[in-house]
Parts: C-alpha cells; structure tokens; sequence
C-alpha cells in the first residue's frame, strides 16, 4: 500500500535550481509588466485604474448623478475585479480626482482627497466620489460591441481589456510605473494639442515625430510651470521615446515701495509637494547655505504664492534665483519613457508618432466595431420589421390562420416564407400594435434603418470614410474637452550658468589657527599675530600656523603625502574652545602629517618642491579641490614627502634653494616647468640629505633673512651672483650669517 512519502516523491520534480527559479521569476516579471504596472497604448490605463472606472460606471455613478462613499467603490473593485490591498486601491483612486496629479481628472471626488502640500487624502470612509465626463468619454462605446470582455479572477463577472472611449488618455494625463526591469514615465499633455497632432497624422501618416512638434510643443503638467529646453533636445526625446525635461517654477520679481523687491512663485515644478519644498529653502536659511536669502513665506489659499525675501535689496534677483534653481526642486528634471504595452500586450518604448499611430489605428477599429455591431442589430430589426409588414399586408389571413389553426406558426412560415424569428414575433405582437398608425411607424422605422445600414456599410468598405469620420469625431472631443496650455515653453540655456558661490557669503575678517595635531579653528576679527602665546591648545598640543583671513577665502592644505585639500573659510569651526580635527572635513589619513595650510587664489602661482629636491610651478586653479579626497598634486618617490608648497611673487624671477648640506643654490625661474600635477625636476643635487628649503624672489631685492635675538635686525645680501648656476647644481655654502635651521 503506498505510503504519503511514496505520494511526494512521486510528485516531485528533479529540476536544476536556477533553471526552475529563473522560470519562476520570469512568469513573476511578465505578471508584474503586463497586469500591473505599465499603461496600455490604446486607453493609457493600467488594469487597477480600468477596473475603478468600471466599477464606478456598474455603480452608475455618473457626472450628473449623486455621489457615492469611495468605501462602496473600493470594496467592489477589490471583490469582484481586483483582488489586492484596499489601501493601494484606494491610492490608485485618489489620485484619479486630483486636479495637481491628473491633467484631465477621471473622478470627481469630494471630500478630503489631499492636497498639492502633501498632506494624505481622508480615509475612503469619509470621501465621495463619482465620475468624470472625461471618464465617460473614455468609457463610452462599451455596450456597442466596440472591445471584447474578458472573465474576472473567479470567473463571476466580465470586465472590458481596454477602454475604447475616444480621448488620448496615455499621453494627456501621462503615467508612471516601475516594474521589472523595466519603468515608464510619461508627462500629461495639452488634449487639444494631442487632437491637433493626431488629426495631421490622419492626413500625413508618412509624417515623422518632429513634424508633430508644430502641433504637441511639450508636456503640459497641471501645475504649470516653464520648460526650459531647447526645441531640439525636445523634439529628441519625443523622436527616441526617452529623454527628460528641465521644468522650473514660475518665478516673478515683485517690486517693492522703496526700492526693495522679492521673488514670487506662482507655480511650482509636477510632482513637487509643496510643504516640502518650503521646508527645503527654510533649511537652506537655517544652514546658512543661501546667506543672499533672508525669509521664506507661504501666502498660498487657493493659488500658489510663496514668498521669497533676499538679504538686501543689493542682491543680484538672478543669481539669487539661479542659486535656488540648483539648490532645491524650484527645478527638477522630469524623465520621459514611453514604455508602454501596445495592441498585443508586448512592452516597448515608443515614439510620439507610434504613440498616437497606435492609438489612431485602435480608434479605427473601435469604429469599424461598433459599425459592424450596429449592421448586425439593424439586420436583427430589420428582419422583424419585415415579418411586422407581411402581417399587416395579410392581417386577415394571419388572424385566421391564429384562430383556426392548432400550430399557426408553422402555417405562417410556411404560407408568407416568413423566418422562424419572424413568425415567432407576428404572434407574439399585441392587439394594439394591430393599428393603421403602427404599420405606418414600422414602415417609417424600416426606411431609416435601411438608410443607416447603407451609410455604415459605405463606412466600413472605406476608409476615407473612416479617417473623416474620425477626424470628425476628433473635432468635436477637442472642442468639448480642449483647453488652454498651462505650462510655458521658454528655450534656455544648454548647461546650467555658473555660479559664484563665494558671492553667497558675507565677507568677514577671521584668524585662522592651526595646532600641531591637526586641530583647526577660526576666531572672528583679525587678533594681533603677536598675541599667538595667548592662545589655549589641548594638552601636549601647540600651534603650527596661525594666519589672518576672510570667510570668502579658500585655504589650501597640503599634506607631506603630495595630497592638497580646500578648505572654505566660512565652514571653519568657531574660535570657541579647541576647535575640531581638521580630518573630520577631509579624508586625510592618521599617519600623514600637515606639510602647510595657507590662503590661496585661483590666479596666484605656487612653487612646489618635495624633500629629495624635485618641483615645479603650478597655478591656485590647478590646486583647488572642492572634494573631501582632495587631488594628488606631487608625485613622490619613495620614501620622500612633500616639503615646500609657497605662493611665487609676481615680480619673481629666480628660484633659491638650500639643502640639508647648508648648500644653497640660485637660478633662473623660467628653468622650471608648469604642470597641475607631477614629479617635477631635480631643483638641487645632493650627495646625502635633502632638500631644506626653497622660495621665489626677485633677483635684484637680494635675499634677506632674520639676524635673530631680541634687535629682531635682518640681513640683505643684495649680490647673489657667487650662488647662481643653473637648475639641478650642487650649490655652494650658504652667506654668512645665514640661519642655522637653513629657512629662508
């Protein structure tokens, strides 16, 4: 007798593991692509979107009927078409009535149903909901036999594959999903601009997507807004199906009495919540991040207005704006990708003209369906009415025949030829259908339907008929549906302007400390450098440098492994206390010392020279790193570090140099090369040692240097020509007199 284990082994399949799992994912993925997550081509919804609309239209909850609780829609879409979660329903339907999220809303909702700030719609107890006539539009045509119906999840109810209502849904209200592997983002668009577009396609079906952009300029968002694209980067995306656009605010500058002004945004970028955004540019302000901007307010009732209050009236409107376009989503990048399922369920990105090619051929079909339909129903009645007029022609005999014989409907069909159909309705008809009047209705009703069948038969054999109709048909949703482009077309610049930072902050005096261990602060003011013995430092700590600056300054820290780092000087940390670690602003690791840190320009040049004597001469620009990893300026050989990083006079013409030997060396400046990053040259030769100092001077000023003691005196040796020789030279003994510690 075979056992349960015998029962499982014998069901269980030997498969390979990844053989059986990549089968398993791709029905997950093809169920997530097809049944979830893109919109159809043809009616621009997703499945969860089709069946809130169904359902709502089964609930007969028309535009000019009552409303009804969101609860009672929820809960038939999730019990007879849509077996998921009622929340995600419930999410799906809200944002159908939002007039900031939908372009063309599809549900009238009332009630709580969010708002563009972000707060969260009610819950579907509270709200009420009813369609559209958008939506109706797009429904209608769904008892004419226009598209087939397929069984719900359990097989109790039928629900249509698309909707073949006449409205370019996919691309006036757009979509956005993610799937598997695959995403889709697609902007709403102007309706009138769409029918415009698609009527010249009808005439011009050879037409290519750029032809198009005479008639769709762009999305269209609800929120308004400007593009800032050029043509051609737009016409591009449409011609690929992907690319993005560059939306901004709707940003004006509002004088004020007195000469003050403000910025006012009237209209903020799709998709952006509004809340967030203020508390992003109040943020800004907190930080001190946007020191040109003052205050931030939101005016807002019905309309937009949000106020924006600069620092003073002497700041720049455009740089301030500019400034706020780069750091909050006062613009954003809204991406396009037409990926889409078409006619047979396949998923594919297409172009603006395959769009609405796609759509138009759907439409003709919806058309040649519902004439095709209508032919049958008008032969259906036909076919009866000419029973109806036999009748009337031998009423006589027909009630005869009715009161004598035992099967009259054979009689009838035998003696007029009458169908079964036919005989069947004759007998079913009342006494009072038996009068003059009716025989003349039947008749009268019999001439227009053939007049209709001929005009639906001529319909369907041609299709310039089909195309004029349609465009027909196009005009009048246009004229019904079509309004005004919300959001502007301004043609901006290629890349983003370029931004001086440093004119966001205020120009303050600061002294700059460095201490031994690498701790860094900055007191406000320039303190007297005399007073430096004055300063507290950490036990075992003292100070390394201590300099006078700005806060718009950049200062350059060069670290003895070749790296050099900025440092703004408005990010310093206050006077107060020790300071902090200046590793914790740069990745500059424990074991490498601080070689020097000093005020840099972009214009100055600097002489670079490490401890086995290379170097060369580069600019502030080339060493000017805004990251924390900083850039690798000198190249070292082993075991050598970077010793001399110092800013090269203007009037500069020579080069000094000393070793560890006391053997000093001059020569011509212009023997050194200009690199960004490098080796460099052999500065000076030595046989043991190294390099122990170097400095840029002008050759007739002489070289000067400390006498030392409490005179504080110095020397001036003005003839420097026993010194010069030529780049790389061994040099000879230092003058007389000159420091033991062999520092110019």
């Amino acid at each position: 007798m075979p056992t349960a284990a015998d029962d499982a082994a014998s069901t269980t399949i030997d498969t390979p593991f990844d053989a059986a799992l990549s089968e398993r994912y791709l029905v997950y993925a093809l169920s997530t692509i097809t049944a979830r997550s893109l919109p159809d081509v043809r009616d621009g919804l997703k499945p969860v979107h089709r069946r809130l609309l169904w359902a709502m239209r089964l609930l007969r909850l028309d535009p000019a009927g009552a409303y009804k609780k969101s609860a009672r829609v929820v809960g038939d879409v999730i019990g007879k078409y849509h077996p998921h979660g009622d929340q995600s329903v419930y999410d799906a339907m809200v944002r159908l009535a939002q007039s900031f999220a939908l372009r063309y809303p599809l549900v009238d909702g009332q009630g709580n149903f969010g708002n563009i700030d972000g707060d969260n719609a009610a819950a579907y107890r509270y709200t009420e909901a009813k369609l559209t006539a958008i939506a109706t539009q797009l429904m209608a045509g769904l008892d004419e036999g226009t598209v087939g119906f397929r069984p719900t999840y359990n097989g109790e109810e039928e629900e249509p594959e698309v909707f073949p209502g006449l409205f370019p849904n996919l691309l006036a209200n757009g979509s956005s999903g993610i799937a598997v592997g695959m995403a889709t983002s697609i902007p709403p668009h102007n309706v009138s601009e769409l029918i415009d577009a698609a009527a010249h396609l009808i005439d011009n079906p050879h037409a290519e997507s750029r032809d198009l952009m005479d008639f769709v300029s762009g999305p269209d968002f609800p929120t308004g807004g400007v593009i800032v694209d050029s043509k051609e980067a737009i016409a591009l995306a449409y011609e690929t199906g992907r690319g993005s656009f560059r939306v901004r605010a709707s940003v004006t500058v509002e004088k004020e009495k007195g000469g003050g002004w403000h910025l006012l945004v009237s209209e903020i970028p799709y998709g952006v919540q509004k809340g967030k955004l203020i508390e992003q540019i109040a943020e800004l302000i907190a930080n001190k991040k946007l020191p040109i901007l003052d205050d931030v307010r939101d005016e807002s009732a019905e309309d937009i207005r949000v106020v924006l209050e600069p620092r003073s009236r002497t700041v720049d409107p455009q740089l301030l704006l500019e400034s706020l376009y780069r750091l909050t989503d006062l613009e954003i990048r809204f991406p396009l990708n037409l990926n889409v399922l078409d006619a047979n369920r396949t998923p594919g990105v297409m172009s603006l003209k395959q769009c609405l090619t796609a759509w138009l051929q759907f439409q003709i079909e919806v058309m040649l369906n519902r004439a095709t339909t209508r032919i049958g129903k008008i032969d259906d009645r036909l076919e009866l009415l000419d029973g109806f007029l036999v009748a009337f022609l031998n009423l006589d005999r027909v009630i005869e025949i009715i009161r004598t014989e035992d099967e009259p409907k054979a009689v009838m069909i035998a003696e007029f030829a009458l169908t079964d159909r036919q005989a069947e309705a004759v007998l079913n008809m009342r006494l009072r259908s038996l009068r003059r009047l009716e025989e003349m209705e039947i008749a009268k009703e019999r001439t227009a339907l053939a007049r209709e069948r001929e005009e639906l038969v001529k319909l369907v054999e041609s299709p310039a008929r089909q195309r004029t109709r349609l465009k027909k048909d196009l005009a009048s949703v246009r004229g019904k549906f079509g309004d005004e482009r919300r959001t502007r077309i301004e043609e901006g610049p290629t890349g983003r302007a370029e931004i001086d930072w440093s004119a966001m902050i205020e120009k303050e005096p600061i002294t700059v400390i460095l201490s031994q261990r690498g701790w860094i602060r900055a007191m406000k003011g320039h303190v007297a450098l005399d007073d430096a013995e004055t300063l507290k430092f950490r036990e075992g700590d003292g100070l390394a440098r201590i300099f006078h600056a700005q806060t718009t300054d950049k200062l350059l820290l060069a670290a003895e492994n070749g790296r050099v780092y900025t440092l703004g000087g408005d990010k310093l940390p206050g006077g107060r206390g020790f300071g902090e670690p200046v590793r914790l602003s740069i990745d500059l690791p424990a074991d490498v010392e601080i070689a020097d840190l000093f005020v840099v320009r972009p214009e100055v040049k600097l002489l670079v020279a490490s401890s086995d004597g290379r170097g060369f001469i580069t600019t502030g620009e080339a060493v000017l790193a805004e990251t924390r990893k900083g850039k690798q300026l000198l190249n070292l050989r082993p075991g050598a570090k970077l010793a001399i990083l110092r800013v090269v006079p203007a009037e500069a013409d020579a080069v000094a140099v000393i070793g560890d030997n006391r053997k000093m060396l001059l020569f011509n400046i212009a023997e050194l090369p200009e690199m960004g990053r490098g080796s460099g040259v052999q500065l000076q030769r030595y046989r043991d040692g190294g390099l122990a100092d170097a400095i840029a001077l002008r050759m007739a000023d002489g070289l000067s240097w400390s006498m030392g003691g409490e005179s504080k005196r110095t020397r001036t040796e003005v003839d420097l020509t026993p010194w010069r020789a030529i780049r790389g030279a061994g040099g000879r003994m230092a003058p007389v007199g000159f420091p033991r510690d062999n520092k110019f």
